[in-house]
């Protein structure tokens, strides 16, 4: 399953123009406008390949473009057009930095963006809805979905192909899945 761009759901689930969410601008790095970028994809540094990029912060949007950037130690660092100073990458501090789905590359047969994912019916092999996919979370033994079920009640149901997950129909909208909710 792959990892970039974890969160945000939707209806249909390719709409191009659908706005995903990246990372964040999580603080500055140095005195000439670079930014700190807590990145949600996998590996971190692949939000590096978009650009350009939309910032959501404070009840604004804008469109920046990308100019360089690079994994410094455990964090992402980038140069965006029009910062130029510390002032001004500070101001962005806490920016959702998102992207088109379109600008998202197409994935194999089988394979899925997790945002694509939530917000699906998930249903057992006889056709009980278990609930809907509310996020998806990293263990280390697999990836797992995390539904919201009857009366608002978490279920965890584990991302193991053929074995658990038996079918995803993006289109239907549906997840089926050989798991007891109760385990």
């Amino acid at each position: 399953m792959a990892q970039d761009a974890k969160r945000p759901a939707g209806g249909l689930r390719a709409a191009a123009d659908r706005e995903i969410l990246l990372g964040e601008i999580s603080g500055v790095f140095g005195v000439r406008g670079w930014v700190k970028v807590y990145s949600h994809t996998q590996p971190r540094e692949n939000i590096l390949s978009y650009s350009p990029w939309r910032l959501r912060h404070r009840g604004e949007t804008r469109q920046v473009r990308l100019l360089e950037g690079r994994c410094q130690g455990k964090t992402v660092v980038a140069r965006l057009e029009g910062v130029e100073s510390r002032e001004q990458a500070e101001a962005l501090r806490g920016a959702g930095v998102f992207v088109t789905r379109s600008q998202l590359p197409p994935l194999p047969a089988g394979e899925y963006y997790w945002h694509d994912l939530i917000g699906l019916e998930v249903r057992d092999v006889e056709g009980r809805v278990l609930g809907r996919v509310i996020r998806l979370m990293e263990t280390g033994a697999n990836d797992v979905l995390v539904l919201e079920g009857p009366e608002g009640r978490e279920i965890l149901v584990p991302w193991i192909r053929d074995r658990v997950i038996r079918r995803v129909d993006l289109e239907a909208g549906v997840i089926e899945v050989d798991w007891d909710p109760d385990y």
